[in-house]
């Protein structure tokens, strides 16, 4: 049996909206060339690298920590070497969507925390903003540098069954997960440098440069030449790997709450030569933790005096303070009527449909459809909090039932996204996996979108949760360069 047919011969989309095959051994025209090399490596090599790559991670202690192992247990990062394939065409689209929808919540965050016009113009009702557990009124009229609010995001798109791209998750606050984008290209193109002959795949190493680039630009007037420190909650924090990272990368000091002290609204690092004045802090722990004096007094990894540093203008923090408020998914389904108030554009990238359980009529719609939506908190993240009707029991819909009708406001309700899919080799053979995407968006002198993101996959069959605190995994992410006979920076041989 020829090579091709021993790895796709037996493989059903079984409906679903299939990225790599439109059927059994019927490549796309984007995935054409990709699969023929596969298949020309054949499933042996192919589990052989496959292990190679996962050795590489290995070694390089490319893991992630999951909050309920209770033994704290790192775990290396689930990989696929199967890479997705953006057209350039696809990106430019969801491109310019990212910017826009950055460019709107950006303005979303500087108005509702200073004039709230649009909460005075019920275009977005305030009942829904300033009932918002992640609303911080403490940073109202707090004014920040240039007046941008979200300099990292991480943006969650997923693509339904008739491949169209749609947001899913806004995610302004602490946004993980790009290091894992550059390893999964790393590692690609040393065990695998053979996929990259012929593909015009656009790099994504300046994610990097460009991340300095904007936090440098954040310093306060009259520092030209400012040092920029990563601020970590510590080892046992499920990401310390990409802080770690980053800041490697950056050549910029990876520091903990006790490193930084605060002096009369100047923040300062203990250096083994005395302390050194610090100018940005790109912070990784939530609001909540960054300062006993501002937030939570139990705070054993912020740095007392921080928010005052930061009022006074001596010190720039990226991301802002009270981002929060627009990654609440109630808020989030007023995105779109937030790009055509303050930008009077029609949204590039749409919604998923959401019901809004704090409003009497979508609540009753919820409460009758229970078996057939998908129901989230408002503030939970990482694939927790929810219920998958199509596939939940009775005594778990009960109990959602009561929680939603004690606290409305709490559970936002969307119908089940038929999540695209693409194969993963297992065992030799494709298999089908659900999978969505991560773009990462930075905001400052300009806005710059990393082409591609990070691509998680649900490695548990049948699973619709990516999230890899639950089982996902992940793989590269290729967005093809333009093909207009004009000069394309991309990938070089590895």
């Amino acid at each position: 049996m020829a090579p091709v047919k021993s790895l796709g011969s037996n493989y059903q989309t079984n409906g679903f909206y299939d990225e790599m095959l439109a059927g059994a051994d019927q490549p796309r025209p984007a995935y054409r060339r990709l699969y023929e090399q596969l298949n020309g490596l054949g499933a042996e090599e192919l589990e052989r690298r496959h292990e190679l790559a996962m050795q590489m991670f290995r070694n390089h202690g490319i893991t992630f920590a999951v909050y309920p192992d209770a033994q704290g247990n790192e775990k290396v990062f689930p990989f696929d070497i199967i890479p997705r394939v953006i057209s350039a065409g696809t990106w430019r689209r969801l491109e310019a969507g990212l910017k826009q929808r950055l460019t709107a919540l950006n303005l979303f965050l500087e108005d509702v925390y200073g004039r709230k016009l649009i909460l005075r113009q019920r275009v977005v009702p305030a009942e829904i903003v300033l009932s918002s557990t992640q609303y911080m009124r403490e940073v109202e009229g707090l004014a920040v540098p240039h007046g941008i609010h979200c300099h990292i995001a991480g943006i969650d798109l997923v693509r339904d069954d008739k491949g169209e791209f749609y947001v899913l998750e806004d995610n302004l606050r602490t946004p993980s997960g790009v290091s894992y984008v550059l390893a999964n290209r790393h590692v690609m193109k040393r065990v695998l440098p053979d996929l990259f002959a012929g593909h015009p795949v656009r790099p994504i190493e300046g994610y990097v440069h460009e991340l300095i680039r904007h936090l440098r630009w954040l310093a306060p007037a009259g520092v030209e030449d400012p040092t920029i420190v990563l601020l970590t909650p510590g080892i046992n924090n499920a990401a310390y790997y990409e802080h770690l990272y980053l800041a490697k990368q950056m050549g910029i000091e990876l520091v903990e709450g006790t490193d930084l002290v605060v002096d009369q609204d100047h923040v300062f690092m203990r250096t083994t030569r005395g302390l050194n004045p610090v100018h940005v802090i790109y912070r990784r722990l939530d609001d909540e933790w960054l300062d006993p004096i501002f937030g939570r007094q139990e705070s054993l990894v912020g740095v007392a005096g921080l928010v005052s540093a930061f009022r006074a203008g001596n010190v720039a923090i990226a991301n802002g303070l009270g981002n929060g408020v627009a990654d609440d998914k109630a808020v989030y389904a007023f995105v779109p009527k937030m790009i055509r108030y303050y930008l009077d554009e029609d949204p590039i990238l749409p919604n998923v449909h959401t019901y809004l359980c704090a409003i009497d009529d979508d609540r009753r719609f919820v409460l009758e459809h229970l078996d057939e939506l998908v129901v989230k908190t408002v503030d939970a993240s990482g694939g927790y909090g929810m219920l998958i009707g199509p596939a939940s029991t009775q005594e778990e819909r009960d109990r959602f039932r009561h929680r939603i009708e004690a606290h409305p406001r709490s559970f936002i309700a969307q119908p089940v996204v038929a999540l695209s899919v693409q194969p993963i080799l297992d065992g030799g053979k494709f298999r089908r996996t659900h999978q969505d995407l991560r773009p990462f968006v930075l905001t400052g002198p300009d806005i710059h979108v990393t082409p591609g993101g990070l691509t998680r996959v649900a490695l548990r069959p049948g699973s619709l949760v990516v999230n890899s605190s639950q089982g996902g995994g992940s793989r590269d992410t290729w967005v093809m360069a333009e093909d207009d006979g004009e000069p394309a920076e991309v990938e070089g041989d590895a």
